[in-house]
């Protein structure tokens, strides 16, 4: 466990537990309780009416609204808007009143709460004993999981149960579509009603994004239904006297149960959400019923199983095994659970939220998160298809991307691909991020260099890989400034991912992305003209690429492009004026400092020396093998103790250089720190959802970095390390076809292979053939 942290959950290999509760920390265990299925998912917020602090959250992937821009003073280039997956129609309340008194835990007597996530099974368990003011005691069990086989589909079984006196129960079984974001930039809800319908204790709420000038729409329906049985056995919805309540975006079905002391009144619940990005707007309700249709007729039990058998696929193939640190086990299984919940890659139009369905914040949009710290999880954990996606998400906004550049002056094809987006038009409107941290470009050059070398599907390059890299070259070539004293192109105003520091000149990284992005996308080129010389040309042609002018200028800008350094430490600068501040480090800061970013004024950030995240060692570990082990350590210790660590990303990069340096402590510490940042609500900022974009930084950490995982020259290579404590840590890749085992002690190592071909992987520098079927153990 981490010091100095609040234990919010027990310690278990499979399950996030809360035992007790409590509204202090409501927020919190919500996010931590989230569930999804790469296509909707929510919170965890109760079933039963909860009139405490509470963040509502049903979110539906892919659907968003353009929430006008708020700033104090509008600069050209700012975009109109800032999209939003919106907070939709909420399909889990199932209110109860116990002889009239509504079940509120908020105002309940509680004696006994226990709240699970199975991460196995993606399972939601609540149960509890309270007693209602002045009135009976029950006990309740809940069920909840979002189907992973069919995604448009959820089911709650909730079970009733008076302990003390008999009872009349009052169940009122909803779809509430009357929600708001709470991140709204005018604190205005986004929905408008097209229909609300109830019957037969079924209903169902058509909502429709409230009308912008611009061309941004889309329609959502939300339909329930449920069965009511009495120590198991069915009862008649209408012997039952079922009504029927609507008003605006909301319907609810309510029926009366007797219930003897001990006698259990179960409610299982279907529901089914489908958007206008499944079926035309005219046909949304019908889809939708259908779709709830096919779900009662399978039955709670035959989804489950399904569901369930889905999860166990999912964790055959990414699951990460640490003998000897439970805490560090429960958090990486949490992390790899988030992932698998917010993205199934099996639409290329879907991506990859930083809270992806337990929150809003940060509008659920993608950032160069995805790129950067996502796809190699899922270049190691799933099909080629899935992060194949990924690369296909940019290149389908690639004329979007084309346009931001024209917005900021820029031309002849030239993109920069938005910090923050939907559809691929910018979205965010601080200055210093949108105009400024352009470095997401290299990382979707990189990206694309990645997928290739992982995979080996050189194809894309003429599916989309040349589009997306000439039109980031063209970019890059445009930004940068010729300078008379440097004799040197330099990069001017931008912003590294330390966002500690804006406007600065010759960020270290960004410049080292521009330069290898210019190189690659040449050498891009002749790889194509290899592969399929008509088709490769036909792409040029149709890019208008003027082989001859701009290749030099690309070669141009690599070989004179000025990359800042001190050559007395022996360290690259992070900008050219570095080491004009006063180079304190966080050992000279008061305690009470921290986080800077509550407690320090932005200016006094910004002249400070003090680094948010990763940005010159994020360079060294994107290239760790172009580097000396020297270089990356004398890198590393001056920067390192100057880090505050205070965005979710930084952890993890940290952790695979402090392993390749032997700095095992140091790579625990920064592991456990991105494992269990959520968990443990370490930066106290859990309660509007988890960092889910971060939660790959704990792959990358114990993966990449513990197990040694690089891909270099189209080779595999493996050259395990465990952490202080650990005994084994076992892991999952897929690689080029093949799907590997790794299992690593002190001792030696294991990998077995599951596929039907050979694969070759090299152990600490040794190359080792590996038939299909079968496995090797390499002594250390």
């Amino acid at each position: 466990m981490l010091s100095d942290v609040e234990q919010l959950i027990e310690i278990d290999p499979w399950r996030i537990v809360q035992s007790g509760f409590r509204a202090d920390r409501q927020r919190v265990y919500e996010s931590l309780f989230s569930l999804g299925n790469g296509h909707f998912g929510g919170r965890g917020n109760h079933e039963e009416t909860y009139s405490g602090d509470s963040l509502q959250g049903n979110y539906l992937a892919g659907v968003f609204y353009p929430d006008p821009t708020r700033v104090g003073w509008w600069k050209n280039g700012y975009p109109d808007y800032f999209a939003k997956v919106l907070n939709a129609a909420d399909w889990t309340p199932i209110h109860i009143s116990v002889d009239g008194i509504p079940l509120d835990l908020a105002t309940a007597e509680i004696h006994e709460f226990r709240r699970v996530v199975d991460m196995r099974t993606a399972e939601l368990t609540r149960t509890f004993r309270a007693t209602v003011p002045d009135g009976a005691t029950v006990e309740v069990e809940a069920v909840r999981f979002v189907s992973l086989v069919r995604r448009h589909v959820g089911a709650i079984r909730y079970r009733i149960t008076p302990v003390d006196a008999d009872a009349s129960l009052t169940v009122s079984v909803q779809v509430d579509g009357d929600v708001v974001n709470e991140d709204s930039n005018y604190d205005e809800g986004f929905w408008d009603e097209v229909s609300t319908s109830a019957s037969d204790g079924r209903g169902v709420v058509v909502s429709r994004t409230k009308a912008t000038t611009w061309e941004v729409e889309f329609n959502a329906a939300t339909a329930m239904t449920f069965d009511v049985r009495r120590d198991g056995e069915a009862l008649d919805l209408a012997d039952l006297g079922v009504r029927h309540e609507r008003r605006e975006r909301f319907v609810e079905a309510i029926v009366e149960v007797a219930a003897d002391r001990g006698q259990s009144v179960e409610v299982t619940k279907f529901a089914a959400n489908v958007t206008s990005r499944d079926a035309p707007a005219q046909q949304l309700e019908t889809r939708c019923h259908d779709e709830l249709d096919a779900a009662v007729a399978a039955g709670f039990d035959q989804l489950r199983t399904e569901h369930r058998d889905a999860w166990a696929r999912k964790w055959e193939t990414s699951d990460v095994v640490i003998e000897g640190d439970p805490a560090a086990q429960q958090g990486i299984r949490f992390n790899i659970f988030q992932l698998n919940s917010t993205f199934t890659g099996d639409d290329p139009d879907l991506n990859i939220g930083p809270k992806g369905f337990t929150g809003e914040k940060y509008g659920g949009v993608t950032y160069w998160d995805t790129e950067a710290f996502c796809l190699p999880f899922y270049l190691a954990t799933s099909d080629q298809e899935v992060s194949k996606n990924l690369l296909r998400y940019r290149h389908r906004q690639l004329d979007a991307a084309i346009a931001n550049a024209a917005k900021l002056g820029f031309s002849g094809g030239a993109a920069l691909f938005p910090m923050v987006t939907v559809n691929g038009h910018e979205c965010h409107n601080e200055w210093e991020i949108t105009f400024e941290e352009i470095h997401r470009n290299g990382a979707i050059a990189f990206a694309i260099f990645n997928y290739l070398r992982h995979t080996g599907d050189e194809a894309y390059l003429l599916e989309g890989g040349l589009d997306v890299l000439v039109a980031i070259s063209r970019f890059w070539v445009q930004r940068v400034s010729w300078s008379d004293p440097k004799q040197a192109w330099v990069m001017l105003g931008v912003t590294g991912p330390n966002e500690y520091e804006n406007n600065v000149d010759n960020n270290w990284y960004t410049s080292l992305m521009a330069r290898w992005t210019l190189r690659y996308t040449a050498d891009a080129i002749d790889r194509a003209r290899q592969l399929a010389p008509d088709d490769a040309s036909a792409i040029l042609d149709r890019l208008e690429v003027d082989e001859t002018a701009e290749r030099e200028r690309w070669s141009d800008v690599a070989e004179r492009l000025h990359l800042p350094e001190d050559p007395e430490r022996g360290v690259f600068l992070q900008q050219s004026n570095y080491l004009e501040k006063e180079l304190l480090t966080v050992d000279d800061l008061d305690p009470s400092d921290r986080p800077l970013n509550q407690n320090w004024s932005w200016d006094r950030i910004l002249r400070s020396c003090f680094i948010k995240q990763a940005d010159v060692l994020q360079g060294l570990w994107v290239f760790e093998d172009r580097y000396e082990l020297a270089t990356i350590e004398r890198n590393f210790d001056f920067y390192e103790p100057r880090t505050v660590h205070e965005s979710s990303l930084s952890p993890s990069v940290h952790a695979v250089l402090a392993v390749r340096l032997g700095r095992l402590q140091k790579a625990h510490e920064m592991m456990l720190r991105t494992a269990r940042l959520d968990l443990d609500n370490v930066n106290n900022d859990t309660d509007d959802g988890c960092h889910t974009t971060s939660m790959a930084g704990t792959w990358i950490a114990t993966v990449l970095g513990f197990g040694g995982m690089r891909v270099i020259d189209g080779a595999l290579h493996l050259d395990p390390t465990l952490a202080p404590g650990w005994t084994e840590l076992r892991f999952q890749i897929r690689f080029r076809g093949a799907w590997l085992s790794v299992s690593a002690t002190a001792s030696a190592v294991a990998i077995e292979n599951h596929s039907g071909d050979p694969a070759e992987v090299r152990v600490a520098g040794a190359v080792h053939q590996i038939a299909a079927g079968s496995s090797v153990v390499v002594d250390r």
